[in-house]
């Protein structure tokens, strides 16, 4: 038997399923069987890169002036978050006499013939008040055309945080598409009896922990704003849906009915949550207010419903269902009418998640026994494989659409791994003898 944690849900099968067969779990969550090692606590997670893109953009990020005299440079945290990404190459910004710290003084024909596409100067210059003046450019090579210079007043316990709002610009002025190294992301550790539900930078820095309890904790799911998590947690011996306020760590139990209460996930608004409950009997997805008033359950069925998220516009939910004799993706509006089937290739599809774009969703496929993160086109209904496999599981699409994270198993533990929307970069997150589950990529930074 291969059990899989999947979100909040869990689906088990048997070498001997074939496509037809009832056979998976009612949904009652077991994140309890997925395998947790014993960790250091508050490990960082660090980025590594195991495939880039076809072809990377050559840029030059030149060490700013001045950042010499602080414990933490802003240049080379824009470097990294840059060539992270998979889709930036670092051009040697080494010897060069006098060393540019505004767009005028930059030498386009030096920078062109050191191979780069384009430049970053800047300066960090201590104010009077102790905060500090970062001022950045970013210069077109090719076009020879200054794309955008800014300039920040911080205090230094903000430079990280800054370094990744000029990696952000730098991002989307040189590939169309808004940067995210400025989010964060949440996931699940776990060190023997104890686990915690963490957040972090979006790089892995800087973790933070949310609630630790001695019962498992999982599915953390962020509200919109990125003020407030959404998860489930074990502490009263069965799971029940909280919603924590990340700024006062303020909580409330908005689904503690009888049986099971799972798998949240919030409304594009912020306002709802939609969560799966055993309440009346079966596994079935409700809607409900936030703060856990105004329960309704959305379908009757005699099938396991569950796994529910809202579509971008809020107009439809997708989510996992066995009504058609194995686990398979559904939309359903919520305005009424018929449930449509979304997957079809294969007898177990599960955790579904729509992209930001409205264009299609990611999910969990199983493949010769081979568990593999998919995405699938609405429009085209064609499915690419994005993962190997082969226990790949939990995934979450970045705020711009471009990368999924995900768990992933590496040798005896778990640990988190993202690829982009076109499989071509790939990324291991990595913590020495750590293992981490259940990741949730944050919403953009307002």
């Amino acid at each position: 038997m291969v059990i899989r944690c999947a979100g909040a849900a869990s689906f088990v099968a048997t070498a001997h399923d074939q496509p037809g067969m009832h056979r998976f779990l009612r949904l009652l969550v077991i994140f309890t069987a997925c395998a947790f090692l014993p960790f250091a606590v508050r490990a960082q997670l660090t980025i590594e890169i195991v495939g880039g893109a076809g072809t990377a953009i050559p840029i030059a990020i030149v060490p700013f002036a001045g950042e010499s005299n602080f414990p933490l440079g802003i240049s080379g945290v824009v470097g990294a978050d840059l060539t992270r990404s998979g889709m930036f190459r670092l051009v040697n910004a080494d010897n060069v006499t006098p060393r540019p710290a505004r767009a005028e003084d930059i030498n386009v024909d030096l920078w062109k013939g050191r191979g780069a596409d384009a430049v970053v100067v800047g300066s960090m210059t201590p104010q009077a008040d102790g905060r500090v003046e970062v001022r950045f450019a970013l210069m077109d090579v090719v076009q020879r055309q200054l794309l955008t210079a800014m300039t920040y007043s911080v205090t230094p316990q903000q430079f990280r945080a800054t370094a990744h709002k000029i990696a952000d610009i730098i991002f989307e002025k040189l590939t169309g598409v808004p940067g995210v190294f400025s989010t964060r992301i949440a996931y699940v550790t776990k060190a023997g009896p104890r686990y915690q539900l963490m957040v972090a930078d979006a790089d892995g820095a800087d973790p933070q922990t949310v609630v630790a309890s001695n019962e498992p904790l999982l599915s953390p799911r962020w509200s919109p704003d990125g003020t407030r998590l959404a998860y489930v947690s074990f502490e009263q011996k069965k799971p029940v849906v909280y919603v924590q306020n990340l700024g006062t760590g303020q909580r409330q139990a908005v689904a503690n009915f009888r049986g099971s209460n799972s798998s949240p996930a919030w409304s594009p608004d912020g306002r709802r949550l939609v969560v799966t409950l055993t309440k009346d009997g079966g596994s079935q997805v409700y809607l409900m207010n936030a703060d856990g008033s105004g329960v309704q359950r959305l379908m009757s069925s005699n099938a396991i419903d569950t796994e529910a998220s809202f579509t971008p516009d809020g107009a439809a939910l997708l989510f996992t269902s066995d009504r058609g004799g194995s686990p398979q993706i559904y939309r359903v509006g919520l305005g009424g009418g018929a449930v449509e089937r979304l997957t079809f290739d294969g007898a177990y599809n599960v955790s579904a998640r729509p992209l930001p774009d409205g264009k299609g969703f990611v999910f969990v496929r199983r493949d010769g026994g081979r568990f593999q993160i998919a995405i699938q086109d609405y429009a085209t209904r064609q499915v690419q494989i994005l993962t190997a496999g082969p226990l790949d599981e939990s995934p979450s699409v970045a705020p711009n659409g471009r990368m999924i994270l995900y768990a992933t198993d590496s040798g005896s533990r778990g640990t988190l791994a993202a690829v982009s929307s076109d499989g071509r970069v790939k990324q291991r997150l990595v913590a020495a003898g750590t293992d981490v589950r259940e990741p949730a990529w944050g919403p953009f930074v307002r």
